[in-house]
């Protein structure tokens, strides 16, 4: 029954949003998106966007680049972003991890299995759960499915996961109720209605898709 019933979730949420194109083949950049994903930890996407431009048009988008940068060049292009000088000593001390322990090519570790590769990423400073699996799902076409604060709000209150559960327990969660290739989809998809009408903050239920499907459980953002 819980099958079904998240199987008719995705089928409706499909029919509501339009998945970006770029779902529809794996991230060839995965520095890149390393990079994107830290400078997003605690912001807005807007600030994420901002930081993220000033730094790609400061330097090449390698480890080479920002292991040998001066920290306070990478911290005036992450200014916006918000714990800029955080971000900054994370970036440079992961970009000269990658050189010396992998080469300078995150390539290796997400050819690893799953949980292996896992492991390794969650090594690394400034890599937690969910950076690690939206490397692994974007890059790597792995079996896992990220939970941000949308998947983790939206899912609960849809009754796909449980109401007091922790990252794994959502993701677990998830994972079990639907097939690995549905697992990017439903990870945008959940994003998606969050930032539309599913908000941390009134949400707008009564023109929501999933207004029919959902349990509406209170749960703590």
């Amino acid at each position: 029954m819980e099958r079904k019933r998240a199987s008719r979730v995705l089928k409706t949420l499909l029919k509501t949003f339009k998945l970006p194109e770029w779902t529809s083949s794996p991230c060839k950049r995965p520095f890149e998106t390393l990079i994107r994903t830290i400078i997003s930890q605690n912001t807005s996407n807007k600030n994420t966007a901002r930081a993220f431009e000033k730094l790609s048009e400061r330097f090449p988008m390698t480890p080479e680049a920002f292991s040998n940068a001066e920290l306070s060049e990478i911290e005036r292009c992450l200014r916006p972003a918000g714990l800029y000088r955080n971000k900054s000593k994370i970036i440079k001390k992961l970009s000269r991890m990658i050189i010396e322990e992998f080469n300078g090519s995150l390539e290796h570790v997400l050819s690893l299995p799953t949980e292996e590769a896992r492991k390794v990423l969650l090594g690394l400073p400034g890599i937690g759960r969910k950076t690690a699996d939206i490397l692994l799902l974007f890059c790597a076409k792995k079996p896992t499915v990220p939970v941000d604060t949308h998947v983790n709000r939206v899912s609960r209150r849809l009754g796909l996961a449980p109401a007091n559960g922790g990252y794994e327990e959502i993701r677990l969660a998830l994972q079990k109720l639907y097939d690995p290739k549905d697992y990017l989809a439903i990870h945008v998809l959940l994003i998606l209605l969050g930032r539309s009408y599913c908000k941390a903050r009134k949400p707008l239920c009564n023109s929501c898709p999933m207004d029919n499907l959902c349990l509406q459980i209170d749960v703590e953002d």
